[in-house]
């Protein structure tokens, strides 16, 4: 399983230096599972743009579930604020990933950092 960080949607639905990485970790990786938080964050240029539908579409085809925090997540969302210093959405993330035991997709050097330093997997698309 792998939980999906912001910027690999982004990256995938976007035209930047990422988004050859993104579709290749979409089309490589199996159990593909969002935040809900991530989710919204990602729906919001589709919605600017009047595309959501095609979003949600793109979101179903690729397999991508969103996951349903438990009633601790948001404490142990904002305990990983306060140790990390990491923004919350990438704490959300973070958790969601410890909880499933999955690895962590991600662009985000400092994101991946954090994430390897406390003993997750993480698929940053490099070769």
């Amino acid at each position: 399983m792998v939980v999906l960080d912001a910027c690999v949607l982004i990256a995938f639905f976007g035209d930047d230096a990422h988004t050859a990485k993104a579709a290749d970790l979409l089309d490589s990786q199996d159990g593909l599972m969002l935040h809900p938080l991530t989710l919204a964050e990602c729906a919001v240029g589709a919605f600017r743009s009047d595309q959501a539908a095609v979003f949600r579409q793109s979101i179903q085809r690729l397999g991508i579930r969103v996951w349903t925090p438990d009633h601790e997540h948001w404490y142990r969302v904002a305990q990983l604020v306060a140790s990390t210093h990491l923004k919350p959405p990438d704490c959300c993330v973070l958790d969601t990933a410890r909880a499933l035991a999955a690895s962590l997709a991600t662009f985000d050097v400092q994101l991946a950092r954090v994430a390897r330093s406390l003993g997750l997997p993480v698929e940053d698309g490099a070769a």
